[in-house]
């Protein structure tokens, strides 16, 4: 399996991060890709990938973080993009959720990494949480574009537009919680062929660890739901996505 999501950059995981890569790779996780956050955080995470095979960095400025980022930011990522060449440009998108996110501002720097994925011919790792309209406003005005939208929380329909124009769905944590059941039916008859398998980790812990630190770790769960809900074996579910994101990210592990 593949963790397409996972921030194994993150404070949570200083005290025990190489512990953690052991018990993913114990657990069947092969690769793991890390998106970053904001500009201040990418030499650390170009540290930790570079400390262990199969961590893949993507370098962004996630929308939750406006007040850490700056213009000058955005020219700054693509000089990062042209040195380290990235697996993808991200995390970035739209927030739709939290108030007081100026979304004009979340505008700009979505739209300036778009442009720079389409630039860098990267895909692109897409938060998009109650802003999944604007997002596929987004991609279609920049145009030229493929990634996936991460922990997915649309409609089946905004689903098929995204299909449409070349992206993924990122699935984790949320699809193992019974409440779910709208994320469950899109699982449940989509095409494999868009599904990614994420963990979010340490965030969005799935059903069996409610309230806890999540970790790459978990993707085996996540992965036995998906099948269960699909009525297919976990190793169908395992090897399709990994396909898929070794073709997205160009990743040869």
């Amino acid at each position: 399996m593949i963790d397409s999501h996972c921030h194994l950059d993150a404070p949570e995981f200083d005290p025990d991060r190489a512990e953690v890569v052991a018990r993913a790779r114990a657990a069947g996780v092969a690769a793991q890709v890390v998106p970053a956050i904001d500009a201040a955080g990418w030499p650390k995470l170009r540290e930790v990938c570079a400390a262990a095979p199969g961590l893949h960095p993507a370098y962004g400025l996630h929308p939750m973080f406006l007040d850490s980022h700056r213009p000058g930011h955005l020219p700054l990522l693509g000089e990062w993009l042209q040195r380290e060449r990235p697996c993808a440009v991200g995390e970035c998108g739209l927030d739709y959720y939290i108030e007081g996110l100026d979304r004009e501002t979340q505008s700009r720097y979505f739209d300036g990494q778009l442009e720079l994925a389409r630039e860098f011919d990267l895909p692109v790792i897409v938060h998009a949480r109650h802003a999944v309209d604007a997002t596929l406003a987004a991609i279609r005005r920049v145009g030229g574009l493929r990634g996936v939208v991460h922990s997915y929380s649309g409609s089946e329909e905004q689903a098929q537009q995204l299909w449409k124009l070349g992206f993924l769905l990122g699935l984790g944590g949320p699809v193992t919680y019974e409440r779910a059941q709208r994320l469950r039916r899109i699982v449940a008859t989509m095409p494999l062929e868009f599904l990614l398998l994420e963990t979010d980790a340490p965030d969005q812990p799935d059903a069996e660890i409610r309230g806890q630190r999540n970790e790459p770790a978990r993707l085996a769960g996540i992965c036995g739901t998906i099948a269960r809900l699909r009525g297919v074996p976990a190793e169908e579910v395992a090897r399709a996505t990994s396909d898929n994101a070794r073709r997205l990210f160009g990743l040869d592990s």
